[in-house]
């Protein structure tokens, strides 16, 4: 009988074991930290992404740990259950707050965020648990910004170049025109020889449709999104843009807007033979559709200054509209839209050789919208110029060309009245007034002057 008892003993026992060594092959939670990205500061964001069948969590914790304390994060089932969702059958999403804001305690430096997550295994003679964890950085101090260039002039439409050091070198940084960032790029590229990664140039403007009064600052923001912001504009002048009327007729539309349509499939019409609600859609949708085209063709621009001296204008050219002229568009008699011309329309006769304003690399050399056949060269340093409304393109993308390379031929591709050439600069891909471009003086005094000032040779942007 005690044999007996003894081996159904054994028997339980070896059941147990192999229930319990099978329970704890029940397959553990699936976690993930999906959020912080990179450094966390004032503000920062945790996201976790936690798995397990049927969302049956035998519990779930979440912890930062920094200098040997622990701030409790999550905890399912205790304190503050908002920011948690469900995504399907198996899945919790759990998000909370984790910046200098919302845990007071927390130090600038390393610290670790770790997220614990159990489920009850076979029978429930155990729990099955998994662990992740991620070392993030802690930035609480700002970084600094100086601005170290003088005499800062802004026209209305137009554009202004600023030195400034930035710390630590990895930050972002640039110029802010009220809600309008512009990119700040290495010294070292504008010409500045031994220039240490903190010394960063910028071009910017004062668009057309901004308020003479908007703020200008040059910023610097770290990942963590803590920033710090400097005042230096001495001043801001006016200038007066035209206004023109614009008569259109049945013979214009049917020459231009069935052709820009063809090659616009983005802009959908209802009634292909309504003349009028073609061009209303071409002027109006097609002609912002072609700024964002601009402006994500123009973002890749090149961290060096490859332009030497003033832009040129259009030999002999008669100027036909100039820069932010605000249009009416007149059909029948009726004023049919406005809008505004950001360019310069530069005639002398038909089909005339079109030459680059300078040196640069060609970004876009192919039909643009209302543009027709476009070319577009990026000058280094987020600066652009734009060639609108070609009969014929000698250049592709990828090219380097020269100041007074020919690029194609004038004509009246797009939404041109007639044979011209639409001429425009543009910086962080904003259009801006030419003009300055032109101007060897102002090259002079509000390019070079500054990076002489900084350090880079003379005659390094205008030779």
């Amino acid at each position: 009988m005690v044999r007996w008892s003894a081996f159904f003993f054994f028997l339980a026992l070896i059941a147990g074991a192999g229930a319990y060594v099978a329970a704890g092959r029940t397959t553990p939670p699936t976690l993930s930290i999906d959020q912080p990205t990179g450094p966390i500061g004032q503000s920062g964001t945790l996201q976790v992404t936690a798995q397990v069948s049927r969302a049956l969590f035998a519990r779930l914790d979440a912890t930062l740990e920094q200098n040997g304390k622990v701030f409790p994060l999550y905890s399912q089932g205790a304190g503050d259950q908002s920011g948690v969702k469900r995504s399907g059958a198996d899945t919790l999403i759990i998000t909370r707050a984790i910046g200098k804001a919302a845990l007071p305690e927390l130090q600038q430096g390393p610290a670790r965020i770790t997220v614990t997550a159990a489920r009850t295994s076979f029978l429930r003679l155990r729990e099955v648990v998994a662990t992740v964890s991620k070392e993030v950085d802690v930035r609480l101090e700002p970084p600094r910004i100086a601005v170290l260039s003088t005499k800062h002039y802004v026209n209305h439409g137009g554009s202004e170049m600023v030195v400034y050091r930035a710390t630590p070198p990895d930050v972002t940084s640039g110029v802010r025109v009220g809600s309008v960032e512009y990119r700040g790029y290495p010294a070292s590229g504008a010409g500045i020889p031994n220039a240490d990664p903190s010394l960063k140039v910028a071009f910017f403007a004062l668009l057309h449709d901004q308020p003479l009064n908007e703020k200008i600052v040059a910023f610097a923001r770290d990942a963590a999104g803590n920033e710090v912001t400097s005042s230096f504009v001495d001043d801001v002048f006016e200038k007066p843009f035209r206004k023109s009327r614009i008569p259109i007729d049945d013979r214009f539309l049917g020459r231009v807007v069935p052709e820009i349509l063809q090659h616009s499939p983005q802009v959908k019409v209802d009634n292909p033979s309504d003349l009028l609600a073609g061009f209303l859609k071409v002027n109006g949708d097609l002609r912002r559709i072609n700024a964002e085209q601009i402006m994500t063709l123009t973002a890749g621009s090149v961290p060096q200054l490859l332009w030497q001296g003033p832009f040129v204008q259009l030999g002999n050219s008669k100027v036909e509209a100039a820069f932010a002229d605000a249009r009416t568009y007149v059909y029948n008699g009726k004023d049919v839209d406005q809008q505004t011309h950001l360019g310069f329309d530069l005639a002398v006769t038909a089909a005339v050789p079109v030459v680059a304003a300078n040196s640069g690399k060609v970004l876009q050399a192919d039909w643009l919208g209302i543009y027709g056949n476009c070319v577009i060269v990026d000058h280094g340093l987020g600066v652009a110029s734009l060639y609108g409304h070609l009969s014929s393109i000698d250049v592709k993308p990828g090219d380097t060309v020269t100041k007074g390379q020919t690029l194609g031929r004038s004509g009246m591709t797009g939404l041109a009245g007639g044979d011209h050439l639409h001429f425009t600069m543009l910086v962080g891909g904003h259009p801006v007034n030419p003009v300055e471009w032109w101007d060897a003086h102002w090259m002079q005094d509000r390019v070079e002057r500054k990076l002489v000032e900084a350090g880079a040779p003379a005659g390094a942007a205008t030779r």
